[in-house]
């Protein structure tokens, strides 16, 4: 099953406000911070999803999904492939309106698991990546 529908892609990087990004820390040599970086220099509200981290990009962070209180458009799951599954059964619970798994993040049960509760789910693509592709409206 592909998860990578040309026009959920082009929604989620529109018409999306809030991007919660599970895994991103104050590292900015690591890929999720440079993705919610640029998506954040786009226009998108960014919510650091991090046990450990108080603030990241200059928004404040939250130990988990459950503790967020806003409401979530996109979730990046920026986990290893072995956590994915348990933070995309987060995103439903909480409410998400949709998951993104970054490239070499792929965990088929969960995207079926989220497709069947109702969310977009977007797999192994890269948001810098899809950006510049689907740029063009």
């Amino acid at each position: 099953m592909t998860h990578a529908d040309f026009d959920v892609i082009r929604r989620l990087l529109w018409e999306s406000g809030t991007w919660a990004f599970v895994g991103l820390s104050g590292n900015p040599d690591r890929t999720a911070y440079q993705q919610a970086e640029l998506l954040q220099q786009r226009g998108k509200k960014i919510i650091p999803v991090h046990p450990s981290r108080a603030e990241v990009l200059g928004e404040p962070a939250y130990a988990t999904l459950a503790e967020v209180p806003v409401p979530i458009d996109v979730v990046g799951v920026y986990r290893r492939t072995s956590q994915a599954g348990a933070v995309v059964d987060e995103a439903i619970a909480a409410g998400a309106k949709a998951v993104w798994l970054p490239l070499d993040v792929i965990d088929e049960a969960a995207a079926r698991r989220a497709s069947d509760a109702g969310l977009d789910v977007v797999m192994d693509r890269c948001p810098a990546v899809e950006w510049t592709l689907r740029h063009r409206k």
